[in-house]
């Protein structure tokens, strides 16, 4: 059975066979996930660590050889943030040499990624050494190391971590909200009052983040969240029939190629955002929403029914868009896809969700893994060819594959939890609840 558009609804109980069925698909997707998450971040921990200078080497070859020594501030975040979650989340790599690594890296952080400190701006590039290259005009260098900075407090109890995430997170939210003008992007009179979906979504996660079990972060970052929610929900444009990745200040669709832009990927990652702010509040009509809007919508549009995958770009009315890699594949939304269609499926229960987390995962794990060195390719064509072999490079490090894998391996287990055979009443017991229904 369905689900009705806009409405949540709980499944009738499966037949027996039916949930041993689902029981069996479930454990196979979870065991191959396990196994990829040990091979990527293997893959990581061989190849990109800089011994003498601290941090990470993100562009790597094929086989791992790295090819440029340039540091993405963004990215050194990235993989301090993703392996002190995997060292926080999961028994087995809870090792000293991921923690001390992840250390490593947030040290490098600390010393070298702000321009001018004690001002919050931070660089976009470093040298292998840690001296500026290039400064970007806007905030995710900075989200990625408050990411970075709020994990490592997590995982080693030190203050000066967290001190250093909530300061900057209090200048991006100024920098948003407040005054703009110091991230040095000027103000041009022909430039429209525009915002990207990309920001709120970012700073949603920043709430997510430092909210986590913390009742007193939670409670401040309270209001920005639920800012960041209907923000990202201007994006919904005509009458639901689009997510646009660009929309005017007050909400409007702005013209041009810049306002019918859509990028399938951020709006399914944006729906997962939302979808856990939502089972946050304990919102069902937002939850419904987001699944309707930010999940199943950017899918039926940006599927490419010739040859599988997610386009890169869209133009809302059909027509060709300007950037040349519109119609390439690209990881990192695939990676969005599988953990949004899971997450939606684990809320609601509608098997539609379930079904399509495998249509991804199937598409995904087919293309872009390599069975040979391990780490999966980040660009192929329309058809589905390896266009780089690149492993990784100025915005593709050990981030969105690990992630992705990580949180799908723990969603799958809580649904195997939650599916369960329940055991055998004994004389006099209340008849067992049907496990699909004790799930729901």
């Amino acid at each position: 059975m369905g689900r009705a558009v806009g409405k949540l609804r709980f499944q009738v109980p499966s037949p027996p066979q039916d949930m041993d069925k689902e029981r069996e698909a479930l454990q196979a997707w979870k065991e191959r996930v396990e196994q990829e998450l040990d091979r990527v971040v293997a893959f990581w921990m061989e190849h990109s660590h800089d011994q003498e200078h601290g941090g990470f080497f993100t562009c790597l070859g094929r086989d791992g050889q790295v090819y440029d020594d340039l540091k993405y501030v963004w990215l050194q975040g990235r993989q301090v943030w993703m392996y002190c979650r995997l060292y926080r989340k999961f028994e087995r790599f809870r090792s000293p040499e991921l923690l001390d690594s992840a250390k490593a890296g947030g040290e490098f952080l600390l010393r070298f990624a702000r321009v001018a400190p004690p001002g919050k701006k931070c660089a976009f590039v470093l040298t292998r050494d840690g001296q500026p290259i290039k400064v970007q005009r806007t905030i995710f260098s900075e989200c990625f190391y408050t990411m970075a900075m709020n994990e490592l407090w997590r995982v080693t109890g030190e203050a000066r971590y967290q001190n250093e995430a909530v300061e900057m997170m209090d200048q991006i939210v100024y920098w948003v909200r407040e005054d703009p003008s110091g991230l040095g992007r000027p103000c041009l009179l022909g430039t429209p009052a525009s915002e990207s979906m990309a920001v709120p979504m970012m700073l949603l996660n920043l709430v997510d983040q430092l909210g986590e079990a913390d009742e007193e972060l939670a409670g401040t970052y309270a209001e920005l969240g639920d800012w960041c929610a209907q923000r990202i929900l201007q994006h919904v444009q005509r009458d639901g029939q689009a997510v646009l990745e660009n929309v005017s200040e007050d909400g409007g669709e702005l013209s041009g190629c810049l306002g019918r832009h859509q990028n399938p990927g951020h709006a399914l990652e944006a729906g997962w955002f939302l979808l856990r702010h939502a089972i946050r509040k304990g919102d069902p009509e937002l939850r419904a929403r987001v699944i309707d809007k930010f999940l199943l919508l950017p899918f039926r549009s940006g599927w490419d029914p010739d040859h599988g995958g997610l386009f890169y770009f869209q133009d809302a009315d059909g027509l060709c868009p300007t950037q040349l890699e519109w119609a390439m594949k690209l990881w990192w939304p695939h990676n969005e896809a599988m953990i949004a269609f899971l997450m939606g499926y684990s809320d609601s229960g509608d098997p539609t969700l379930l079904h399509l987390f495998y249509q991804v995962a199937e598409y995904t794990f087919r293309q872009f893994r390599d069975p040979e060195h391990g780490e999966w390719f980040g660009y192929l064509t329309r058809e589905g060819k390896v266009a780089l072999t690149i492993k990784g490079g100025p915005f593709k490090g050990c981030f969105h594959v690990p992630r992705c894998l990580a949180m799908c391996e723990e969603m799958l287990g809580a649904l195997l939890s939650r599916l369960a055979p329940a055991p055998s009443p004994g004389p006099g017991s209340p008849a067992a609840v049907p496990a699909r229904q004790a799930a729901k």
